[in-house]
């Protein structure tokens, strides 16, 4: 022991007396050298720097043993000194839909074109043509299968007529809005051209549907031409394009009576048609806080800007003079009494939507636009009901 430590205060003073030249700081920093012996006249002196272990690169790979075991799972093996990864998990893939699956894939861009893979908007335009063909039943009668059909198909086509109108018309605010950039326009999948052959094709499909009904019918229902074709352009010009689309997609309460009784009773269709427009100023004043973002960048206008923070109160009116008008138009057809416990129901859906609709989660907005289809069925239920006791 005592020679270990003369040993040592040797060595001390020796490095004392002559010390080693300290080497530039980014030999340092560098990869250690080859040959790990040290110089010459430094060989007295203990080295503590430890070279790596031949193994020891590998050790600490993110796919090594030791490194799933110690290191966390967000490690990042571009950042090592952080413990948290910068970017964001990507995305989800979108669900394959039934289109994907079931269409063949040179007609897969129409078929998105026409929203096939969405039927929600076919839901919310058929409605209202349900709605009138049952009011127009004759009492204690089921309502007109062979029309319900028709005007079934005729939603599908019509629709798809209008997104087709709806995409040509803004492909480019489209490739610009988040939402709509992988439409077949705005992504460059379609041209123009195809669109405009495309919907020829909707057209004349909807021509022969038309020609299925009378002559009054066959007027009123042309005249919904103007609105489908102008409708794509209201929100360049007003902040109000949901009450347009309103008066588009519920032309099928007005329609629905026509076809049936070959004429119009004002009592019963205008209370019916007023509260389709209230209708879908709320669901689409839900449905356009989506890309409220979006719209200000590009210079579009909704009702959702237009009511801002405001827009619960403005959406609650809507809804209350939705309800009220589906209420007179009721009352003035003589519906029986199972009516109302089903409007009582749709109005506490058409509540439930507006009290918990978080309008700054697209997701949320989204769920509670698609839920209206369940208001439109329980509307339905009561005039079928109501009818038929009446």
């Amino acid at each position: 022991m005592a020679l270990l430590r003369a040993a040592a205060a040797e060595l001390r003073r020796r490095a004392r007396r002559s010390p080693l030249p300290l080497p530039p700081l980014s030999s340092l920093l560098s990869s250690p050298p080859s040959d790990p012996s040290p110089p010459a006249h430094c060989r007295h002196l203990i080295s503590l720097r430890r070279y790596p272990h031949p193994a020891s690169a590998s050790a600490f790979s993110p796919d090594s043993l030791y490194a799933r075991i110690l290191l966390p799972s967000h490690f990042s093996p571009a950042s090592p000194l952080s413990t948290s990864s910068s970017s964001q998990p990507a995305d989800k893939p979108p669900p394959l839909t039934w289109v994907d699956s079931w269409i063949p894939e040179a007609a897969r861009p129409y078929a998105m074109l026409a929203r096939l893979d969405k039927p929600i908007g076919t839901w919310l335009l058929a409605w209202p043509c349900m709605w009138s063909i049952t009011i127009a039943a004759m009492p204690g009668q089921l309502p007109d299968f062979k029309m319900l059909a028709l005007f079934g198909c005729g939603a599908v086509l019509l629709r798809g007529a209008g997104c087709t109108v709806n995409d040509l018309l803004d492909r480019d605010i489209d490739n610009k809005v988040e939402r709509t950039k992988s439409r077949p326009f705005a992504s460059g999948v379609l041209t123009p051209l195809q669109g405009v052959g495309f919907l020829g094709f909707q057209l004349l499909l909807g021509l022969g549907i038309l020609l299925q009904l009378n002559n009054y019918s066959r007027i009123l229902g042309a005249s919904s031409l103007l609105l489908v074709f102008s409708y794509p352009l209201m929100k360049r010009f007003t902040f109000w394009p949901q009450a347009y689309l309103g008066l588009t997609f519920n032309w099928g309460a007005l329609l629905g009576w026509a076809a049936i009784k070959e004429s119009l009773d004002p009592a019963v269709v205008l209370p019916l048609y007023t509260a389709g427009i209230c209708w879908t100023l709320v669901y689409d004043t839900i449905y356009a806080h989506q890309d409220k973002e979006d719209d200000l960048k590009v210079g579009v206008r909704s009702t959702a800007l237009r009511f801002g923070d405001l827009t619960k109160y403005w959406i609650s009116g809507f809804g209350a003079a939705c309800l009220g008008s589906l209420a007179l138009s009721g009352y003035n057809a003589d519906l029986g009494w199972p009516y109302y416990p089903f409007l009582c129901a749709a109005a506490a859906q058409l509540a439930w939507q507006i009290s918990t609709v978080e309008l700054s989660n697209r997701s949320d907005c989204n769920r509670k636009f698609v839920s209206n289809k369940w208001f439109g069925a329980l509307v339905f239920s009561g005039i079928l009901f109501g009818r038929l006791v009446s």
